[in-house]
């Protein structure tokens, strides 16, 4: 058998050791944390889905060294070579205390804790693009190295995190997509990675529950903004239907909802659920 030939197993690619389950159970799960149980399987389907089905404690998390249908939003694919990312899924259930028009909040939470985390621990200038990109500089260009998936079940939000840490430039899905490691992240320790952003999301999230789900008290909405590279372009947004809608990107508004100020002299706030693109209207 040649080397070629062999089969591919946990120690296949001495780059990207597998995540150490153990020690981040050790580190992660404790007595009135928010994390209840913590899962790192080899390979699924979609660790969103898992968990959807699972129906589970809020703090489940499970993560996979490979997804094989992982999924962005609008069902767009995300696909990366086996432990060159991060690919998780969170259980989140805010309570009644929380109301649901707010919880579409958590995807937007989930980017400002990722972006956070990784400007700790990798030293690395992470952008939010609304509503759920995580952008990284490479060269001297924007590339998306992370996406947010939120899905609601029942009284939960499953929010999912696929983040690209090792993946090299002949890995690249799309020129447009970038990776830490070829934004030069000064770590890429997987497993320090993901303790940096379980900590942080734990951290944004009970401060934004403790708030009643209140952006503006919670100072996420402010985070979000400060963060946000989409503020202060104008960008096309591709509506359903094949209508467009261009403006300046001005605020984020109480809802969560990118306010476009049109040429007419209009301020339009779109939803995440109201668009299929949102571009720069320059392409």
């Amino acid at each position: 058998m040649t080397p070629s030939d062999a089969p591919r197993g946990r120690w296949s690619d001495l780059d990207r050791p597998p995540l150490n389950a153990t020690a981040l159970r050790r580190a992660l799960l404790r007595p009135g944390g928010l994390w209840t149980s913590l899962d790192v399987v080899e390979r699924t389907g979609s660790t969103n889905s898992d968990l959807v089905a699972a129906d589970g404690p809020e703090g489940a998390v499970l993560v996979a060294e490979e997804q094989s249908a992982g999924r962005g939003r609008l069902d767009r694919t995300w696909s990366a070579p086996p432990r060159s990312g991060l690919f998780l899924s969170v259980r989140l259930t805010p309570g009644p205390g929380v109301p649901a028009d707010r919880w579409g909040w958590l995807p937007l939470l989930a980017g400002v804790a990722t972006a956070t985390a990784l400007a700790r621990v990798a030293g690395v200038d992470t952008a939010l693009k609304w509503p759920n990109d995580l952008l990284v500089t490479v060269g001297d260009e924007e590339r998306k190295t992370g996406g947010i998936l939120a899905e609601r079940t029942g009284d939960s939000v499953v929010v999912g995190i696929g983040l690209n840490v090792t993946l090299r430039a002949d890995e690249l899905p799309v020129p447009t997509a970038g990776s830490l490691a070829l934004a030069g992240a000064e770590l890429l320790d997987r497993d320090t990675i993901l303790r940096a952003v379980l900590r942080s999301l734990e951290e944004w999230y009970g401060t934004w529950r403790a708030a009643g789900g209140d952006p503006a008290a919670s100072r996420l909405q402010e985070a979000y903004a400060a963060g946000c590279a989409t503020l202060g372009r104008t960008v096309r947004a591709e509506l359903p239907g094949g209508t467009d809608l261009v403006g300046e990107a001005v605020a984020v508004d109480g809802d969560g909802r990118l306010v476009l100020a049109t040429a007419d002299g209009v301020q339009e706030p779109v939803g995440a659920g109201d668009i299929v693109h949102l571009r720069s209207a320059a392409s």
